[in-house]
């Protein structure tokens, strides 16, 4: 199952577009969260109690594990990001705290080492930028870090086009030459 994960808030997002060409590349997606859209709930310290009883409890089908669940169960994920503030939409740092749960996406060893329990064999992060695409550890590498590092999925790539709005540029040659380039 390849699941899209969906961080863009415009109708018309050069992002959601790059993602889309990908998706079409690898063959689609069979499941989609957009971000701006879902019922993600803040976890307030009560929230992450009850989130810790129904993973230690094995009830995976409580609505606060629906998203580490899901995520936990992709063989492939795509994370559609706009370089916003030398990062991300705060959205999906919210839906990466919710998909972060011990039990469900990840373990800790008896050493203290994170084990990943996630099925996903590549992660793409795209995204694009109207200036140049800055620091990409701030956004990707986060990312990056949590997925292979913690969840266990063994490949993260960064696709992203920059310079959309640089005077002068045209943003549908460079969305059209990254898409050539997928």
């Amino acid at each position: 199952m390849t699941l899209f994960i969906n961080a863009c808030v415009r109708n018309t997002s050069r992002t959601e577009i790059l993602a889309r060409a990908l998706l079409d590349k690898i063959g689609g997606a069979d499941a989609e969260v957009r971000l701006e859209k879902a019922d993600l709930p803040t976890l307030t310290e009560a929230k992450i109690m009850e989130r810790a009883n129904h993973a230690y409890a094995g009830n995976l089908d409580a609505p606060l594990l629906q998203y580490a669940v899901q995520f936990a169960a992709a063989d492939e994920i795509v994370i559609a990001a706009p370089y916003w503030d030398l990062s991300f939409p705060a959205l999906l740092k919210r839906y990466l705290e919710l998909v972060s749960v011990v039990g469900v996406t990840f373990r800790y060893s008896e050493n203290g080492v994170p084990q990943g329990l996630c099925r996903a064999k590549k992660l793409w992060y795209v995204s694009t930028s109207g200036g140049p695409y800055l620091y990409p550890e701030f956004g990707y590498g986060y990312v990056k870090a949590l997925c292979t590092g913690m969840f266990g999925i063994p490949q993260a790539e960064l696709i992203y086009a920059e310079n959309l709005d640089v005077v002068g540029n045209n943003p549908d040659e460079i969305i059209m030459a990254k898409k050539v380039q997928l």
